[in-house]
């Protein structure tokens, strides 16, 4: 096999291992920011509790912060240094604006996530919290691009 086709993909490989533990980190760091939010523990209330309201709200957080790794990437230009400084700042401020998001919504609208999550039941503001994540991480994906 080619050198050079060896050193591409050892190269390629290890930007793609970077980015995937910035991106899992940024994750777990979503995570316990939306467990600092909620009256117990999240994972608790996914697993042993099952609540829907819990796992929608989780979820939606997850897959706002992949949103934005995934745009810090395309945004990097192959720069893999400044592209995972990026993505890491990035990641941080989406996570804080989701955070503030949930503040809002509990102060001005009057949903509070700790109240959600103690709903059995898979409840409205969930869905509309959870939708809310999702915008965040678009808008904030977009702009990274």
């Amino acid at each position: 096999m080619n050198q050079a086709l060896l050193e591409n993909l050892a190269r390629g490989a290890g930007s793609i291992a970077s980015y995937a533990a910035v991106g899992v980190v940024l994750m777990v760091v979503g995570f316990y920011v939306i467990d600092l939010a909620v009256p117990g523990k999240l994972s608790h209330l996914i697993k042993a509790e099952r609540n829907p309201n819990a796992t929608l709200l989780a979820t939606s957080g997850l897959a706002a912060v992949s949103l934005i790794v995934a745009a810090s990437i395309w945004g990097s230009g192959g720069r893999l240094a400044e592209g995972l400084l990026a993505t890491a700042a990035f990641g941080i401020v989406g996570i804080a604006v989701q955070t503030a998001a949930m503040v809002v919504f509990d102060r001005v609208v009057g949903i509070s996530v700790r109240d959600l999550v103690k709903e059995p039941e898979l409840q409205p503001g969930a869905r509309l919290l959870a939708v809310t994540h999702l915008g965040i991480g678009l808008i904030t994906a977009v702009a990274v691009i």
